[in-house]
């Protein structure tokens, strides 16, 4: 186990604790597929990702997630970690499969008893338990009969909540339905990148509709599970940029935010899916039945937001469906993943949602960076560039807060180094660094700026 308070912190940065509320939530996010391991242990059934990863090409290394960070062994040193730290929260996902896993199967024991001794961990330490219920692991035997595309696994899906929210709602009181689903329909369905890897923009539309439905149809479920229950949804949002004053730019950027960002926002907050787009995409649009969409705005009791950069849009006629394309600009900081380093990003993304939208309680369920980390001669691991974004998203969340964001938490993505997604374990995002042949946590310089952040004052 690390000591940190043995370690030489670095100097004090401007920014303080003190400048966010004594009750803000300070957490790290992880999920269930890239750090658990234990792929074949204690009945966990197949997941969509365990069959993606086995696809040649799909995983930029060739690696799977069948070990990732070993977490399912040694979960009680992770939460030692994110304790030092002096974090309050820890955001985790449920896998599916460990739960549910064959159809009509009757919820695994051995995997809710997993949950159970991780949530009980996170409360011993005193971390508020924020369980994500999807972060993208599908079981595969749902997957063979059509996946999110069904809308029977609307169904399937709330047989898994209710069977977890049964077991653990009487210690979790935070709950997210979906982690992301831009990345689940689009990712998954529309450009192939992320699993089951199909590549049709019409069911991407379907399997979003879906999931969207799932998770309005889940809030009422939670709630009935766990009385004190908070629920809500972490959507992946981007502020935008025209790449040119053109208006065929800038009605580029306009069609791209419909589908990007209005797109899950606006039936959410009880506005039906975007006119714009449901008339440019008419040929593609999804099966919606009578009800659906006061469903989905079944209302909740927090906004989670992930960010990460910010996008920048032109006009492109030759490109289908939305006619429009990414533009990466010269000269912009970047990190080791090539996204935009933009902290006013966040800013002017949580403004524009108090702005736009109903008043709510907005949580940062995920902001990080990925950058090519290396271990020194003396052990350490010194990425200072981390420590800086971490410092400057931090202050630009003060700033938003001062322009009357409802900003009440922020989840460091994330708490150690994982398998992601496609690109295996080319990337590290975490503030612990992970030897994934020893597995050997080392906290980094960021690691420790945090610590030192956190504990201000204690």
């Amino acid at each position: 186990m690390t000591n940190l308070s043995t370690m030489v912190l670095p100097s004090q940065p401007a920014l303080a604790r003190d400048d966010f509320p004594a009750d803000f939530a300070w957490g790290c996010s992880t999920s269930s597929f890239q750090i658990e391991g234990g792929a074949g242990l204690d009945g966990r059934a197949e997941s969509i990702w365990d069959r993606f990863c086995q696809q040649p090409g799909k995983i930029r290394d060739g690696s799977n997630a069948s070990v990732a960070c070993d977490h399912y062994h040694r979960w009680p040193e992770d939460l030692d970690l994110a304790q030092e730290f002096g974090m309050n929260a820890y955001r985790f996902s449920i896998a599916w499969p460990r739960v549910i896993t064959e159809l009509g199967a009757k919820p695994n024991q051995r995997g809710l008893d997993f949950y159970s001794r991780l949530v009980d961990g996170m409360l011993e330490r005193g971390l508020q338990p924020w369980a994500t219920l999807y972060h993208w692991d599908l079981p595969q035997y749902l997957q063979n009969l059509g996946g999110w595309e069904r809308r029977a696994t609307v169904d399937a899906y709330l047989e898994f909540v209710d069977a977890t929210t049964r077991h653990l709602g009487d210690r979790v009181k935070h709950w997210i339905t979906h982690n992301e689903p831009w990345c689940t329909a689009m990712h998954g369905n529309w450009d192939g990148m992320h699993a089951p890897g199909q590549q049709n923009f019409k069911a991407a539309l379907q399997v979003c509709h879906h999931v969207l439905l799932s998770h309005g149809l889940a809030v009422p479920l939670i709630k009935s599970n766990a009385a004190q229950a908070q629920v809500g949804i972490a959507l992946s949002l981007h502020p935008l940029r025209s790449a040119s004053d053109a208006p065929e730019d800038m009605a580029a950027m306009q069609r791209h935010d419909g589908l990007r960002n209005r797109w899950f926002l606006d039936p959410l907050f009880g506005r039906g899916y975007p006119a714009d787009i449901l008339e440019h995409c008419a040929a593609d649009l999804p099966d919606i039945e009578a009800t659906d969409l006061e469903v989905i705005a079944t209302p909740i009791d927090f906004l989670g937001v992930n960010y990460y950069f910010p996008e920048t849009i032109a006009d492109a006629p030759e490109v289908p469906p939305l006619h429009t394309k990414l533009v990466v600009l010269p000269d912009r900081e970047r990190t080791g993943f090539a996204w935009e380093v933009a902290p006013d990003g966040m800013r002017e993304l949580l403004v524009r949602i108090k702005n736009d939208y109903p008043k709510i309680p907005i949580f940062l369920t995920e902001n990080g960076s990925s950058y090519d980390d290396q271990v020194e001669v003396d052990g350490s691991v010194c990425d200072t560039e981390r420590r800086n974004y971490f410092m400057r998203h931090l202050d630009a969340l003060k700033q938003a807060r001062a322009e009357g964001v409802d900003a009440r938490g922020y989840f460091a993505w994330s708490l150690m180094d994982n398998f992601e997604w496609a690109e295996g374990y080319l990337r590290r995002f975490g503030l612990v660094y992970i030897d994934f042949v020893t597995q050997k946590r080392t906290v980094k310089e960021s690691g420790r700026w945090f610590s030192a952040f956190l504990n201000q004052n204690k």
